[in-house]
């Protein structure tokens, strides 16, 4: 419990050092200190995939965290600033955002991801789908007026059609929801230079749906699909909820998820960016097929039943779902509000 306790510790006072830092050293110690307290999480289990994800984890997130010093040096020794609002050269932004966009796990850097969680519990998992992407998500959001659009509308679009891709031919779980976030974090990737707050609101959202899918999954205790079949006739209401979820992040009307690409969408339009609005929204049908995939299994495809996948008695309220899958399912009418608060 003390080493748990400090290993969490250490992972929020990184996150709160990047986020309340003003100076690129500063950022790049609390980006630092966040990498090295997950690993311990990622080595729990001592398993060869578990200590080869550790493995593979730290490396690339070491190189980008090499490049960020690199870059913000680059920028000091050209513009004379280390401040992250400050003035930054063109070269150094390319590099910082290369950066920021490989810890995030944004193709074509994206390599990394699905191997890592796929080497992962679930817990672990949900930590570095979520907690581990704000730092460098909000590093990218203050960078937003200095970076390249080009760069960040083809990345974006690179990422949600390798999203869609690759996560057809999986029936891992875990590889899927990492192939789902590399296709979520395109959409905020393509939307930044236009208009950070969007990406904003879209993270919060994306942070808010990809949490309860693991909690759900914890629930389940489901690592691949072939075992959702059978969740069916075990816990038809749980399954049922992570179903919506899961209909929810693949963006589909009313539920919260066709909010943020539905803003999206129009954002590109309003810029004169029809044709690669309709790009994006193409290469999301790629992601649909595999969450539709993923219900269709849960839903409509029952195993034979026993006596041992009957339903099972729930001893005690789970007070924690309810409270993270009300709201990604049904954020949708009360958007506007949400809007002006950022």
């Amino acid at each position: 419990p003390y080493a748990l306790t400090i290993i969490m510790s250490s992972l929020a006072l990184g996150t709160i050092t990047t986020l309340s830092s003003y100076h690129w050293i500063l950022a790049w110690v609390g980006l630092e200190i966040n990498t090295l307290a997950i690993i311990p999480l990622m080595t729990k289990t001592p398993h060869p995939r578990a200590i080869e994800a550790a493995t593979k984890y730290f490396l690339t997130q070491a190189a980008a965290s090499a490049l960020i010093l690199f870059s913000s040096t680059l920028n000091a020794w050209l513009t004379g600033e280390w401040a992250i609002n400050g003035s930054i050269c063109f070269s150094s932004a390319i590099l910082l955002s290369i950066a920021l966009i490989m810890k995030l796990g944004v193709a074509p850097f994206h390599f990394w991801l699905p191997e890592v969680l796929q080497g992962l519990t679930l817990q672990t998992g949900l930590i570095l789908s979520t907690w581990q992407k704000i730092a460098p998500m909000i590093l990218l959001i203050q960078l937003s007026q200095s970076i390249n659009l080009n760069l960040m509308l083809s990345l974006g679009l690179l990422s949600t059609v390798i999203g869609g891709w690759g996560g057809i031919n999986q029936t891992q779980i875990r590889k899927l929801l990492a192939f789902s976030s590399i296709a979520h974090l395109g959409w905020m990737v393509a939307i930044l230079k236009i208009s950070p707050q969007l990406t904003l609101f879209n993270f919060t959202l994306y942070i808010l749906m990809t949490s309860t899918l693991f909690i759900t999954f914890l629930n389940l205790n489901t690592k691949n699909i072939s075992e959702l079949s059978t969740s069916w006739s075990k816990t038809p209401t749980m399954t049922a909820l992570s179903l919506l979820s899961l209909l929810s992040l693949s963006g589909l009307p009313p539920l919260t998820g066709f909010l943020p690409k539905w803003m999206i969408a129009q954002e590109m339009i309003k810029q004169d960016l029809t044709m690669f609005a309709l790009a994006i929204l193409l290469s999301t049908l790629l992601s649909l097929f595999f969450y539709l995939r993923l219900t269709y299994t849960m839903s409509l495809t029952l195993s034979p039943n026993s006596i041992n996948s009957s339903s099972t008695w729930l001893h005690s309220q789970k007070t924690t779902i309810a409270i993270f899958i009300i709201p990604s399912l049904m954020l949708l009418p009360i958007t506007p509000t949400m809007i002006s608060l950022l």
